[in-house]
Protein backbone atom coordinates (compact mmCIF):
# COMPACT_ATOMS: atom_id res chain seq x y z
CA UNK A 1 0.00 0.00 0.00
CA UNK A 2 1.29 3.32 -0.75
CA UNK A 3 0.37 6.78 0.41
CA UNK A 4 2.68 9.33 -0.54
CA UNK A 5 3.67 10.50 -3.54
CA UNK A 6 6.74 9.40 -5.59
CA UNK A 7 10.45 10.77 -5.68
CA UNK A 8 12.07 11.17 -8.55
CA UNK A 9 16.19 10.04 -8.76
CA UNK A 10 17.27 13.19 -10.09
CA UNK A 11 15.21 14.86 -6.98
CA UNK A 12 17.31 12.79 -4.42
CA UNK A 13 20.52 13.27 -6.60
CA UNK A 14 20.21 16.74 -6.06
CA UNK A 15 18.95 16.82 -2.26
CA UNK A 16 21.69 14.71 -1.46
CA UNK A 17 24.12 15.42 -3.57
CA UNK A 18 24.84 12.06 -5.04
CA UNK A 19 24.74 10.09 -8.39
CA UNK A 20 22.08 8.05 -9.24
CA UNK A 21 24.32 4.85 -8.56
CA UNK A 22 25.47 6.01 -4.80
CA UNK A 23 21.47 6.82 -4.39
CA UNK A 24 20.26 3.16 -5.76
CA UNK A 25 23.15 1.59 -3.57
CA UNK A 26 21.65 3.09 -0.30
CA UNK A 27 18.27 2.61 -1.18
CA UNK A 28 19.17 -0.81 -1.98
CA UNK A 29 21.45 -0.91 1.31
CA UNK A 30 18.03 0.68 3.48
CA UNK A 31 15.74 -1.87 1.91
CA UNK A 32 18.12 -4.47 2.97
CA UNK A 33 18.16 -3.53 6.36
CA UNK A 34 14.46 -2.79 6.68
CA UNK A 35 13.69 -6.57 5.43
CA UNK A 36 16.94 -7.69 8.07
CA UNK A 37 14.60 -6.14 11.01
CA UNK A 38 11.34 -7.31 9.89
CA UNK A 39 10.14 -3.55 9.25
CA UNK A 40 6.80 -3.13 7.93
CA UNK A 41 7.54 -0.87 5.56
CA UNK A 42 9.61 -1.19 2.07
CA UNK A 43 11.92 1.54 -0.60
CA UNK A 44 9.62 0.62 -4.00
CA UNK A 45 11.14 2.01 -7.30
CA UNK A 46 8.73 2.71 -10.20
CA UNK A 47 10.69 3.34 -13.54
CA UNK A 48 13.20 6.13 -12.02
CA UNK A 49 10.82 6.93 -9.06
CA UNK A 50 10.84 5.99 -5.10
CA UNK A 51 8.38 5.49 -3.12
CA UNK A 52 8.12 4.62 0.70
CA UNK A 53 5.11 1.33 0.65
CA UNK A 54 4.01 -0.94 3.23
CA UNK A 55 5.73 -4.63 3.32
CA UNK A 56 3.22 -6.59 1.16
CA UNK A 57 2.54 -9.43 3.75
CA UNK A 58 1.35 -6.09 6.37
CA UNK A 59 -1.43 -4.44 3.80
CA UNK A 60 -4.49 -6.37 5.41
CA UNK A 61 -3.28 -4.84 8.66
CA UNK A 62 -2.48 -1.46 7.02
CA UNK A 63 -5.75 -1.31 4.75
CA UNK A 64 -8.26 -1.67 7.54
CA UNK A 65 -5.99 1.97 9.37
CA UNK A 66 -5.87 3.54 6.28
CA UNK A 67 -9.93 2.73 4.95
CA UNK A 68 -11.38 4.38 8.11
CA UNK A 69 -9.80 7.54 7.12
CA UNK A 70 -12.73 10.70 7.13
CA UNK A 71 -13.48 10.54 3.46
CA UNK A 72 -14.27 13.79 2.09
CA UNK A 73 -17.97 14.18 1.89
CA UNK A 74 -19.00 16.69 -1.02
CA UNK A 75 -22.13 18.60 -1.26
CA UNK A 76 -24.39 17.88 -4.56
CA UNK A 77 -23.87 21.90 -5.56
CA UNK A 78 -19.88 21.15 -5.52
CA UNK A 79 -19.83 17.81 -7.35
CA UNK A 80 -22.04 19.85 -9.59
CA UNK A 81 -19.38 23.08 -10.02
CA UNK A 82 -16.73 20.10 -10.20
CA UNK A 83 -18.26 18.98 -13.00
CA UNK A 84 -18.65 22.09 -14.88
CA UNK A 85 -14.91 22.31 -13.87
CA UNK A 86 -13.44 19.34 -15.62
CA UNK A 87 -15.54 19.91 -18.63
CA UNK A 88 -14.42 23.71 -19.41
CA UNK A 89 -11.09 24.26 -17.25
CA UNK A 90 -10.98 27.80 -18.44
CA UNK A 91 -14.53 28.92 -16.98
CA UNK A 92 -15.02 32.05 -14.75
CA UNK A 93 -16.71 31.92 -11.19
CA UNK A 94 -19.60 34.10 -12.90
CA UNK A 95 -19.82 32.10 -15.89
CA UNK A 96 -20.21 28.63 -13.20
CA UNK A 97 -22.83 30.46 -11.48
CA UNK A 98 -24.71 31.24 -14.84
CA UNK A 99 -24.95 27.65 -15.66
CA UNK A 100 -26.22 26.72 -12.17
CA UNK A 101 -28.44 29.56 -11.63
CA UNK A 102 -29.83 28.41 -15.21
CA UNK A 103 -30.40 24.52 -14.24
CA UNK A 104 -32.82 25.68 -11.22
Amino acid sequence: MLAGREVNISELCLSLEKSKEEIEEIIKQMNFEYEDKERGIEIVKAEDNFQLATRKKYYDYICKILDKRNKPKLSNAALETLSIIAYNPRISRAEIEAIRRSKC
